[in-house]
Formats: structure tokens, C-alpha cells, sequence
């Protein structure tokens, strides 16, 4: 257990986000399915656990690896993956607040979450300082090296602002909730701006150096740890569903202002709550405007990339959190638009991120079973030639 843990990564939180995100994003869609809430509660059950069972696995890597760990965390095409700890402990922590409760009670759930939210916050706050920091310092990244898994540190503290104003009403009214709902606002200005910073390095890296960014793919056997200047084409491409990840503050942004309207009234003055009511409406419609262009050039990507060769890496868990973040989105403009339109996008992409969670579960699934996600560099058999940064 000990050795096969040695090259688990801080990407596969991104299964626990992933899971989460399924059963939040269930339970706020229109209609009144029969068995979907119980079906909702029943993943977040198995995404608690998933948490857990990782949790328990990083120690040890920590524990018995720390060369690989440290390797890790000044690698820049692995180190932006440490805010996907954050993440996960958040929505995990959400999920049990919005269906958790129905089997653990409201008590518990409230108690589970403010733990979750707390060390989750602490976690993202601290990730988004110290991976752009080591990115400055240490990592010397060049912008022909950029891709969406920068933004990963960054958007942690947007998925604190989006689950933050659920704990709001369970605290004592007056300044408690104020100081809640206010300093989950400032976290969203903290997340935006940041990612309003890294976006543009993002898309003109994409325009100008090519489709298939070039990086290591944690989790995923190649070669060389090195990605920079060896690799093979399924590496290449298995970078591709990255640019998923985009949607990501998109979906969380649009979510965290819906959600702050939600609580606003009766926690900061009317004419406070007011606007929130306004921004969720203003900011939210053409921010998913955007995100739904996002989502058809990155899928267009993605059938590219498939049609060449693409193969499995733990990268698909892209399509997981980030369109989920969307359907939370979609649902929240549904909840202050009033229009039904959002609610069939709400529906149709909780469509794809079901579909899309199912894929990468089984494929993961198999991955462990076979021994092919845990193996090594050395131990991995994958023929390496040249690539370079712009593949036609």
C-alpha cells in the first residue's frame, strides 16, 4: 500500500470534486424526480468516502514519500493541483449541507460542513498565494507553457464564495451572517480578478502555440517526468479536457452571486441585498453567455483530440466539477430570471456531467484494478518521441 501510493497525485481530488458535484447539482434541479434526491444523498455518501479513503492515502504519500511529494509541489505542471485539495474538502462539505442532511440530520450536517468549509477555505486561501508564488520563484514558467490547470489554485477560493452562504442562516443573526456573507463576497473578488489575470494567458497560449498544450499529465504513466521537451502524442492530447476546466470560475462565479442573493435579505441592509439580487441577474446571464461558448470550443477540442488518439488520463475528471458548476449556474439563473430556459439548460448539462462523471468513474475504476494509474515513470511502457507545441 505504501509503495502504491508513492505517485498518487493531488489531481485525484479532482475525483472527490468530481463525485460531489453530482449529488449538489441533482438536488436543485427543476421537477421533483421520483428516487433522484435519495440518488443524490447516495453519491454524496460515496463522495465522502472517496475523500476520506484520499485523505488517508496523501498522508502516506506525505509520510513515506516526501521526495516524491516535494517533487511534486515544484513541479509547475503538478503543483497547481494542490488547490483540488481545497476544493474537494469544499464540496464535499456542501454536498452534505444540501443533501446530507436527509441521513446524518441538520445538526450534523451543519457541524460536518463548517469544519470542511473552514479547513477547505484555509487551504484555498493558502494555495492561491503560494502556487502563483512558486510559479514566480521557483518554477520559471514561460507563457507558451500556459494551461487551464493554472487557474486551479485560484478558483478555490470562488468555491468557497459559492458554498460559504449556506452556513449563513445556521449562525446567530446580526454580525455573524453579515461577516460570513461579506467575506464570502470578498473571496469571489479575490477569485475573479485572479482569474481575470490568468484567463488571457490561457486563451493566447491556445490561439498562438497550438491546441495541445504541452505538460506531464499526473496521474497518467509516460516517460520522462519532464513534459517540456518529451513526450508522445496521447500525452499531448490527454491535456485537451483541461480546457474544461475554464468553466469552472465561470459556473462558480455565476452560482456564488446567485447564492448571495439567496441569503442577503435579512443579513446586510435592503438596499445591499438589492443589488446582490441585481448582480446575480447582471453578472450571471452573460457570464454563462460566455461559459456556454467556452464549453463548445473546448468540446471541439476534445472530439479533435479524440479522433487523434486521445486515451484515457485522469485529466477526463475536467468534465466533471467545472460543467457542474455550471448546472449550479444555470439553476441559480432560473431561481432569480425566472425563466425556463435555464432550466433546461440546468437539465441538459447535468445530462453531460452525469454522463460524463460515469466515464471517467469506470475508466478510473479500471485504471486501479490494473495498476496503471498508480504506475511510475520507469515502470510505465510508453514509447516517447519528439512533439511539438502545435500539433495539426
Amino acid at each position: 500500500m505504501v509503495t502504491a501510493v508513492r505517485h498518487l497525485g493531488p489531481n485525484w481530488y479532482a475525483s472527490v470534486m468530481g463525485t460531489a458535484i453530482v449529488a449538489t447539482a441533482g438536488a436543485g434541479l427543476p421537477g421533483h424526480l421520483p428516487g433522484l434526491r435519495t440518488a443524490c444523498t447516495a453519491v454524496w455518501a460515496l463522495s465522502l468516502a472517496l475523500l476520506l479513503a484520499l485523505l488517508a492515502a496523501r498522508t502516506l504519500h506525505w509520510t513515506h514519500h516526501r521526495d516524491q511529494a516535494r517533487a511534486d509541489l515544484l513541479d509547475p505542471a503538478t503543483a497547481p493541483f494542490y488547490g483540488c485539495l481545497a476544493m474537494a474538502l469544499l464540496a464535499v462539505g456542501g454536498a452534505t449541507l444540501v443533501v446530507g442532511q436527509d441521513w446524518i440530520g441538520v445538526r450534523a450536517a451543519v457541524l460536518l460542513d463548517a469544519v470542511l468549509f473552514a479547513v477547505g477555505t484555509v487551504v484555498g486561501l493558502a494555495a492561491a498565494v503560494a502556487v502563483p508564488y512558486l510559479m514566480a520563484v521557483r518554477h520559471h514558467v514561460h507563457p507558451s507553457e500556459a494551461t487551464p490547470v493554472w487557474l486551479l489554485p485560484v478558483v478555490a477560493p470562488m468555491v468557497s464564495a459559492a458554498l460559504g452562504p449556506l452556513l449563513v442562516p445556521h449562525l446567530p443573526a446580526g454580525q455573524a451572517r453579515a461577516t460570513l456573507l461579506l467575506a464570502c463576497f470578498a473571496m469571489f473578488g479575490l477569485s475573479l480578478l485572479a482569474t481575470l489575470l490568468m484567463l488571457p494567458l490561457v486563451f493566447a497560449r491556445l490561439v498562438a502555440g497550438g491546441p495541445l498544450p504541452l505538460g506531464p499529465v499526473p496521474g497518467f504513466p509516460q516517460g520522462p517526468p519532464s513534459g517540456r521537451t518529451t513526450g508522445n502524442l496521447e500525452q499531448a492530447l490527454a491535456l485537451t479536457p483541461t480546457l474544461f476546466l475554464v468553466l469552472g470560475p465561470l459556473g462558480q462565479s455565476t452560482t456564488a452571486v446567485g447564492k448571495f442573493a439567496d441569503f442577503a435579505p435579512g443579513v446586510v441592509p435592503a438596499a445591499y441585498a438589492q443589488g446582490f439580487g441585481l448582480l446575480a441577474v447582471l453578472y450571471g446571464v452573460p457570464v454563462m453567455g460566455f461559459a456556454l461558448l467556452w464549453f463548445g470550443l473546448a468540446t471541439a477540442h476534445v472530439v479533435r483530440a479524440r479522433r487523434r488518439g486521445m486515451g484515457f488520463a485522469m485529466t477526463w475528471w475536467a468534465f466533471t466539477f467545472p460543467v457542474g458548476t455550471c448546472v449550479t449556474g444555470a439553476e441559480a439563473l432560473a431561481r432569480h430570471t425566472g425563466l425556463a430556459v435555464y432550466d433546461g439548460l440546468a437539465v441538459v448539462l447535468y445530462g453531460v456531467l452525469v454522463a460524463a462523471w460515469a466515464t471517467a468513474a469506470v475508466h478510473t475504476a479500471k485504471g486501479l484494478l490494473s495498476g496503471e494509474l498508480l504506475a511510475g515513470p520507469r515502470t510505465a511502457a510508453v514509447a516517447l518521441r519528439p512533439v511539438t507545441a502545435r500539433t495539426t
